[in-house]
């Protein structure tokens, strides 16, 4: 049997968020019932689609373009990269591959444009399916982040609550530079300062630091019942990690002292071990983020027990 795959991708007009590609290898005689273009189905039936296309299909691959790329390359360059590097993690190969609307151009694999592809092919309709809900769902883990703007809802498409939310918060690190309505809505240093929003963008940029550094189940907290010094729980390895942050504005990076640092420390370590049931399996981390011109820098202070 020839391995024929099908890609398409989910995510070129949002104000925020990755672009996602999706490339499925399907077996000729499958059984799947329903299959469609992703837009023209349900929330509630792509989800229950979306378990029997991974039992079903011989291989699936995803690929991703994050905003830095987006905003480097352009949109449409960057969904090319996610095509690419989705139809690179199928395991077997294909032996070609068909595309929803234009071909892969300079690629190993041979491939073909397919003009309403989704609509055409199942192969496609089901790497659709695929892609929007594994974009749904990376979307839904920002909007623990980024409560503010409606994540879980719009998916960061350019909505009017997420347009209202943009000018009253202004953008974040997840939109997209490059698109116009995200431009004109970039933060600056005098406006963080007069609306007093440091410390409130220190904690989300703390967040984004673990979520990229495979940290699990992120969720920013207020007024946390173990402490109010408390402002991330998140879990890696199967423990609990509790995350103080500091965030401050200089001219210059400076690491706080270590002598506060370590104050800090068990002046929080102690105020939690006496709330916590649960100490054995839980962790300590502080990160200290510096707001700079060229970017924020981080130190994380990880992984310190509660003994």
């Amino acid at each position: 049997m020839e391995l024929i795959a099908g890609v398409d991708e989910v995510g070129r007009g949002p104000l925020a968020g990755p672009v996602i590609a999706c490339a499925v290898i399907l077996p000729k005689e499958h059984s799947i019932k329903g299959l469609r273009d992703s837009k023209k189905l349900s929330k509630k039936r792509r989800e229950e689609l979306f378990p029997i296309i991974q039992e079903q299909a011989i291989s699936i691959g995803i690929g991703e373009s994050d905003v830095k790329s987006i905003d480097k390359i352009n949109i449409r360059e960057a969904t090319f990269v996610a095509m690419k590097n989705a139809l690179e993690q199928l395991d077997p190969k294909p032996e070609r591959a068909l595309i929803d609307g234009e071909s892969l151009k300079d690629y190993h694999i041979p491939n073909e444009g397919i003009v309403g592809g989704d609509d055409k092919i199942d192969s496609i309709k089901a790497a659709s399916i695929i892609a929007k809900v594994t974009r749904d769902n990376i979307m839904k883990e920002y909007s623990l982040i980024f409560p503010e703007y409606g994540f879980e809802n719009n998916s960061g498409y350019g909505t009017k609550s997420h347009m209202e939310a943009l000018e009253k918060y202004k953008a974040t690190p997840i939109h997209r530079k490059s698109f116009k309505p995200v431009t004109s809505q970039m933060p600056t240093f005098d406006w963080l300062i007069e609306n007093k929003r440091i410390e409130w963008i220190g904690i989300k940029l703390a967040a984004l630091y673990l979520k990229k550094h495979k940290y699990k189940e992120i969720q920013i907290t207020n007024e946390h019942p173990y402490s109010d010094e408390i402002h991330i729980e998140c879990c890696k390895n199967k423990r609990n990690t509790f995350i103080n942050v500091i965030t401050s504005y200089n001219n210059n990076l400076e690491r706080p002292q270590k002598r506060n640092l370590d104050e800090s420390m068990k002046i929080f370590k102690n105020s939690l071990l006496k709330k916590s049931h649960d100490d054995n399996n839980s962790i300590f981390g502080q990160i200290h983020i510096e707001l700079k011109k060229g970017g924020p820098k981080y130190h994380y202070t990880e992984n310190i027990f509660l003994d």
